[in-house]
């Protein structure tokens, strides 16, 4: 990426955050919560933590985590909420582009959820890179929008079509890991309920890719 796309990638995320006062839920992605629900505590790594919901709620867990997002504004609202959470010594907020971001630290769990974009983003190696973070016998969670939401025709959500919408199994062949070295524990795609910008409850799709470490 050259640093005019990389200057472009920034300002979005920073308008995206920006111009509102606040937009996680609250609430930690669904596919993330069944899968780490079965997983011992241990350290994580979250890719494009964004506002924190999934590092907090990891960390309220009994998780270390450290996550990392490119816009400073998420991040300080993440920090924020895990000071009134107590949980600060559990968490380590990074800002940081995860299309040059590189670590040698070894995760337990190494999480991505909804790294879709309509602006330039590396994914391939964003993801072959959080591959490489993880611990033997830890793991890989990638959880991916399957497909555009209902809204995504209404004018002011058309930025929505635009994304790519992987499958389990298009992310399994992407990453291209040794089969002796890596498991696949979930390859499946999820339904789960949520609310539209108009109040009304719908159901979305997540494809869903969880791999174990072996060696």
């Amino acid at each position: 990426m050259d640093p005019e796309q990389a200057d472009e990638v920034f300002a979005h995320w920073e308008d995206k955050y920006g111009t509102s006062d606040g937009v996680w839920s609250g609430h930690v992605n669904t596919a993330l919560a069944q899968i780490a629900a079965d997983l011992p505590a241990g350290s994580a790594l979250d890719l494009g933590a964004g506002e924190g919901g999934d590092a907090l709620w990891l960390a309220e867990r009994g998780w270390s985590v450290m996550g990392i997002d490119i816009s400073p504004t998420a991040l300080a609202r993440a920090e924020s909420a895990a000071e009134r959470a107590g949980l600060s010594e559990r968490v380590t907020w990074v800002a940081a582009d995860l299309d040059t971001w590189s670590s040698t630290q070894a995760f337990d769990l190494v999480t991505a959820s909804f790294l879709q974009s309509p602006v330039a983003l590396d994914r391939a190696r964003i993801l072959r890179t959080g591959a490489d973070r993880v611990a033997v016998d830890g793991h890989l969670l990638v959880i991916a929008h399957a497909e555009a939401p209902p809204w995504a025709h209404a004018h002011d959500h058309d930025h929505l079509q635009e994304m790519d919408f992987p499958t389990p199994e298009s992310d399994l062949a992407m990453l291209d890991l040794p089969a002796d070295d890596w498991r696949t524990v979930v390859a499946e795609v999820r339904d789960r309920t949520a609310f539209a910008p108009t109040g009304e409850q719908v159901v979305l799709r997540d494809g869903v890719l969880l791999l174990q470490r072996l060696a």
